[in-house]
This record gives C-alpha cells, sequence and structure tokens, in this order.
C-alpha cells in the first residue's frame, strides 16, 4: 500500500452544489483522507464558490477551488489547471456528482502502481434514489441490497474477491473519469487533458491512450474504491463525434503527448 504517498482527490464541477455538498460530506467521512481537495470548476456561478468556502472553514485537509469563467464545456482547461497546482505525487479523480465509500481513499492508495493507471467502477443511483439522497440531512447509507441502484456488484466491498476482479491490460476505451487515478509525473509527460476537445466527450480515453502509448497499462478494479453515482440529465453532446475522432488518431498514430495540453495554460 502506497499509504506515505501524497495523493490529491480532483473534484470536477459545474452547477450543481446540491450534489457537491454531498460529495464534500464523503470526503469528510473518509477512514483515510487525501493530503488535498482540488475543486475544478469549469465556470460555476457564485453558490458554487459559497459553498467551498462554507466547507474550508472546518475542512480536515486543505481545499482548493480553481475555476474559469463559463465558457461552455472546457473541463479540461480547468483540469490540467487544477493538477497543475498540486504538489501531490498522486491524482484521485472523480465527479461532483460521485460520493464516496469510507474507504474510498484508502482503496485507492493501496492499488496504486507504478507503470499503471486505475480505472474504477461505479454503482449507479435511480432519479428518484439521488432525490431522496441529496434530500436527506445525512448521508445515507448505500448497500448492496438497497432498493433504487443498478450495478448492484459494484456497491459490494471485498477485499478478497477483488484480487479475482482486477485485470491488468492495455486499454483505454473503457475509462470513465468519474473513478479513475494516475500518477502526477505520467501526466506531466503525456501534456496533461487535450483542450483540443471541446465540448462533452471521451477527454478522459483520449488521455488513457497516450497513458497507453506512453508504455502504462490499465489497472482496471472492481469490489474495492466504492462509489455511488447520482443521477442527471445527460449534457449536450454536439461534438462528442469529432472528440472520438481525436481519440482514434491518438490510437492510431501512437502519439505521447498533445500539443494543447498542460505546458499551454496550466504551467
Amino acid at each position: 500500500m502506497h499509504r506515505n504517498i501524497k495523493a490529491a482527490l480532483l473534484i470536477s464541477t459545474y452547477n450543481w452544489p446540491g450534489a457537491l455538498t454531498k460529495v464534500l460530506s464523503s470526503v469528510r467521512c473518509q477512514q483515510i483522507l487525501p493530503s488535498e481537495v482540488l475543486i475544478a470548476d469549469d465556470g460555476s456561478d457564485e453558490k458554487t464558490a459559497k459553498l467551498v468556502r462554507a466547507f474550508q472553514k472546518e475542512f480536515p485537509v486543505p481545499l482548493r477551488h480553481f475555476w474559469h469563467p463559463d465558457g461552455g464545456f472546457r473541463k479540461t482547461i480547468i483540469m490540467n489547471q487544477a493538477i497543475a497546482a498540486t504538489s501531490c505525487d498522486y491524482i484521485i479523480q472523480i465527479d461532483g456528482d460521485i460520493t464516496l465509500h469510507e474507504r474510498f481513499i484508502e482503496d485507492h492508495l493501496s492499488i496504486a502502481e507504478d507503470g499503471y493507471y486505475i480505472k474504477g467502477s461505479r454503482v449507479l443511483l435511480s432519479e428518484k434514489k439521488s432525490k431522496a439522497f441529496l434530500a436527506a440531512e445525512h448521508l445515507t447509507p448505500i448497500k448492496p441490497y438497497s432498493i433504487g441502484i443498478t450495478n448492484r456488484i459494484n456497491a459490494l466491498r471485498s477485499l478478497f474477491l477483488a484480487d479475482f476482479f482486477t485485470k491488468r491490460r492495455k486499454r483505454s476505451h473503457d475509462l470513465r473519469g468519474c473513478n479513475c487515478a494516475f500518477w502526477k509525473k505520467d501526466f506531466v509527460a503525456v501534456n496533461g487533458y487535450n483542450n483540443d476537445l471541446v465540448g462533452w466527450g471521451h477527454e478522459d480515453i483520449e488521455l488513457a491512450a497516450r497513458f497507453i502509448n506512453l508504455g502504462l497499462l490499465q489497472k482496471s478494479v472492481k469490489l474495492q474504491a466504492v462509489c455511488y453515482h447520482l443521477h442527471h440529465t445527460f449534457n449536450e453532446r454536439n461534438n462528442e463525434r469529432g472528440n472520438y475522432g481525436k481519440y482514434k488518431e491518438v490510437v492510431d498514430s501512437g502519439v505521447v503527448r498533445c500539443q494543447n495540453g498542460l505546458n499551454n495554460d496550466a504551467l
């Protein structure tokens, strides 16, 4: 276990302070805390900034808010800025609608391994379950038998069984940024997220493809690093096809570094 490494928890968000409240509350309940928490805010209004300031007053680790004006979906830019600003060695990444099992950070530290990036799994909450979860005064425990969830097996935490589900492979197409992790040195080596991917879609797998081209492998895990995905409507996906095309270009060309990434706007 890499308990001695400095790990930052990176949370991307946009105009959903109700969900972010639950996410940060679940971070505060972690048995092992990250070294710091980075909020990558893609242009939310003042409500999110006010919420973060309130949490900062009593948060158990540094809570840092990175924001830029709302100019449409520009998530890669603010993620690059947040990661560039941390001195931590390891990045654990989730979305602002992902709440955490109390041993989420502990598990991610245990599975961190040189030469790999991590692909985690998630539990999906139904719309009704999500509304009840958001409305509750305190965090509502979610179990594998809870009503209103899908991907039910992903709600089970079993370190013994997890070993049988762990896969190491040369794969990039199935990474989801809502639960993943990587070494900052590897992120810097590929020049971070590609800012040429405009609008929703595929920035995570494009990054993963360059990780693979760098020589890393994907370590896919289940039954540990458990997290819960709140229901929400889909974002506009007007540029999804073009972004996927850029991903395919990376796969076909074997390119490692993007041109418009970390070194353009963050360092």
